[in-house]
């Protein structure tokens, strides 16, 4: 895949809402794809045990660090189940099975690689396949029953992922929780169902659930993360281009951190020269002060970001890009996160 196509995709990713095949009928718990056995590393997108997209690095400043680290990150990705025009023909299911090769290539080709490898500096990277919603589930009232199943067996694979992870390789070690988008909302339950309150919480070093909104009162004891090196509490944002925030943008009692300055504080302005940059198209380019970030009602306000082919670049929705476009930041983040943990 080249750079052309792959900076075709990230922006058309963007109205894939508008475009995107819907499922051709009624979720139906019968015909599901099969569960997902876990004990198969071919039902991880990443693993330590296995070469994989997560392993890379834009540069060699960041190298990969997995092989003696002592924590283990657990990342669920985002949709890549979209039901594009090229894919109309088996991609018109409420939820993807983890067999679906050309769905698995675009999950390593795209999150997998530009968002998952972040966090090779911080740990070892376990990101299961799991049988996603499509893409459609987010944006119907008139389905919105079978989107409702379609989320809830999807959150299924993702609680046995963990649970086996937690059986049979985690041996006590600390980890991170992280996920984008659909991959934030499962990762948002999980914490609440398996975690908060558990004797395994005592090995969170902390959790980035970014992309999909987290209410303030959603978790009885687990806190947002108000300083760069808390842990066991959690960060949470979703970006916005910043005039049409300031006009349009209003959610009460959401949590939005700041992924500059690592604090929920409101009208907090963290200035572009603070970021250390974003990773966008090609993957081998970081993009040193792409952005800045601002905290308000609820939402990330963030300037047009400027890269190459950046003129293309015209929703004002920059959630497709709320990892990439503060990718060294959040790198950096979770390493210290974990070191903090450690010294604790």
């Amino acid at each position: 895949m080249n750079d052309k196509t792959r900076l075709f995709l990230l922006i058309a990713m963007i109205g894939l809402s508008s475009c995107a095949v819907r499922p051709k009928n009624d979720f139906d718990a019968a015909k599901v794809p099969p569960i997902p056995d876990y004990s198969s590393l071919n039902n991880w997108a990443a693993h330590p045990d296995k070469t994989d997209p997560a392993d890379l690095t834009p540069s060699p400043d960041f190298p990969d660090l997995q092989k003696d680290a002592p924590v283990d990150v657990i990342f669920l990705y985002p949709t890549s189940y979209t039901g594009g025009l090229r894919h109309s023909s088996h991609q018109r299911d409420w939820n993807a099975s983890v067999s679906d090769a050309k769905t698995n290539l675009k999950t390593d080709n795209g999150t997998i690689q530009y968002q998952a490898s972040l966090f090779n500096g911080a740990g070892r990277v376990f990101a299961p396949r799991y049988r996603q919603a499509h893409l459609h589930a987010f944006f119907t009232e008139k389905d919105s029953a079978s989107a409702r199943h379609a989320l809830d067996l999807a959150y299924t694979d993702t609680k046995a992922a963990f649970e086996h992870y937690l059986k049979y390789w985690n041996n006590g070690r600390p980890f991170i929780i992280a996920g984008h988008s659909q991959g934030a909302r499962h990762a948002m339950y999980l914490i609440r169902d398996l975690i908060e309150g558990k004797s395994v919480e005592t090995q969170l070093v902390a959790a980035y659930i970014v992309g999909w909104p987290v209410k303030t009162d959603f978790y009885k004891t687990f806190k947002a993360c108000e300083t760069p090196q808390q842990t066991d509490c959690f960060c949470s944002w979703r970006t916005w281009e910043r005039k049409y925030g300031l006009r349009h943008a209003f959610e009460q009692d959401i949590v939005c951190t700041n992924p500059l300055i690592w604090t929920t504080t409101e009208n907090a302005y963290a200035a572009k020269s603070l970021n250390k940059g974003g990773v966008i198209t090609p993957f081998e380019k970081i993009f040193p002060e792409v952005t800045d970030a601002e905290v308000y009602h609820g939402i990330l306000l963030a300037r047009k970001p400027k890269f190459k082919g950046s003129i293309l670049f015209q929703r004002k929705n920059y959630h497709i890009g709320d990892l990439n476009l503060y990718y060294i930041n959040v790198r950096i983040n979770a390493q210290n996160r974990v070191k903090a943990f450690l010294r604790r």
